[in-house]
This record gives C-alpha cells, structure tokens and sequence, in this order.
C-alpha cells in the first residue's frame, strides 16, 4: 500500500525544495516507485524544475484534473520523467498556467486523483501551498500519513503557523517539523524559534549545491551535499 506524504509550510519556507529532495531520497533510498506532486498554480513547478526543457516535453496534473472521470492513464499521461530515475514522477502545473487555467477540483476528483497515483507509486509526496483555502492542499493534508511542517528561522513563519495553526489540528502525531536554514547568515535566530516550536527533530543546514540548482535550474538532481543530505536522510527514515 502507498504512503502519502504532505509537505507544508509558510510561503518562502523553501517546502518545495524540500519536499523535491525528499522524494529523491526516497527513491535512492527504498529504490521503489515514488511521485512528487506539486499544486501550487502561483510558482508553477514545472517552469520551476525544467526551466530547459520545451514546453511540448512537459504536461499538466490540471488536465487531469478538468476531466469528468479520472482514471490511472490519465494521471500516467501527465507525469514528467528523467533518464537517471526511471520510477520517479513529476506531477505539477505547467509555466503560463495560474488559478484561472482550470475549474477548481472537486473533493471527489481529488480522492480519485490520490487513489490513481497511489495505484502507480509506493511514495508520493505532495507540495503543498501555504493557502488553506486550496482544496488539494487541504485534502493532502487530511489523508496524509506523514505530514512535514517546514519552519524557518525568522518572524515571518511564526506569524504564519500563529495564524494558520488551526490546519494542522489533530495532525501531532503524524507530523515532523523540519527546520530549514536557507540562508547562510552567522546571526539567524534559530535556538529561539526551536525553542518556540519544540517539536524541532530536524534541521536542514544552508546548502549551496541547493542554491546553485536552483539558479541553474537543475533542480532535478540528486544534490551532493553530504550535511544536507545526511539530515534528509534521517527525515526519510521517519516516514518509512
């Protein structure tokens, strides 16, 4: 049986990139069949992680979802692969397409959505948007197995989990928080926020590999940072 995996946070929390190099690690990990979903329509990720790749080489999870009915060829239809991971999907929105592409989904949609990709990978892992009115983030969060809260070191994502802490209700005990340092600052408040949140396992060190994908748009890649990858590794095994 599959395992869903919702990854949350604030905007700017860096929860894509993570919840990307979790799925990869997964994939080298177990070596089994894993997907990464992205729902957000304000970043498309496909423009984000293939900012190389023609527009006809990628495709669009709002296809299937405008669909009457979804069934597993649709969803296969959808999914972007590279050559060095051949069991490794990425599902998303394509570059020029926004909140108005699209009809908004149905819950019903949704569910059949996740019981297709559950019917075609052992991992999925869901980027989820910071908007609590965004029907698929909503429904991941509240069918996920495991649910990893992005947190960084400032203001900002304190504000948000004050106000937006009511969606993760009930949620304690399936979820992770994950520190994520995304800049290389010496002066980052990151003792004081740990010491808000309390339930800090993880923390995720700056990366500059990170930063070079991302601005060479390779994100794709397995990164070789080791003190990155080593904590990755760690939050891989907690989701098992």
């Amino acid at each position: 049986m599959s395992k869903l995996i919702a990854v949350c946070g604030s905007p700017e929390s860096g929860k894509t990139t993570l919840g990307l190099k979790l799925a990869q690690e997964l994939y080298f990990t177990k070596k089994t069949s894993v997907l990464f979903l992205s729902v957000d329509l304000n970043v498309p990720i496909m423009g984000y992680i293939f900012p190389h790749c023609k527009a006809s080489d990628l495709y669009s999870i709002g296809k299937t979802l405008d669909k009457t009915d979804i069934y597993r060829e649709d969803v296969m239809k959808q999914i972007v692969t590279v050559k060095t991971m051949m069991n490794f999907g990425f599902l998303g929105f394509k570059a020029g397409e926004n909140k108005y592409t699209y009809p908004r989904p149905t819950e019903d949609k949704v569910l059949d959505l996740f019981r297709c990709m559950s019917d075609i990978a052992e991992y999925i892992v869901i980027d989820c948007v910071s908007d609590n009115d965004d029907l698929i983030s909503s429904i991941a969060i509240r069918e996920a197995d495991k649910i990893i809260l992005a947190v960084t070191p400032d203001l900002k994502c304190m504000t948000y989990y004050g106000s937006n802490g009511d969606a993760f209700l009930g949620c304690a005990d399936k979820s992770e928080y994950v520190m994520n340092i995304m800049d290389n600052d010496l002066f980052l408040p990151i003792e004081e926020v740990k010491s808000h949140f309390k339930k800090i396992e993880y923390v995720l060190p700056y990366s500059h590999a990170l930063k070079q994908q991302t601005i060479t748009g390779t994100l794709s890649e397995r990164l070789t940072d080791r003190k990155y990858r080593e904590v990755i590794s760690n939050l891989a095994r907690a989701v098992i």
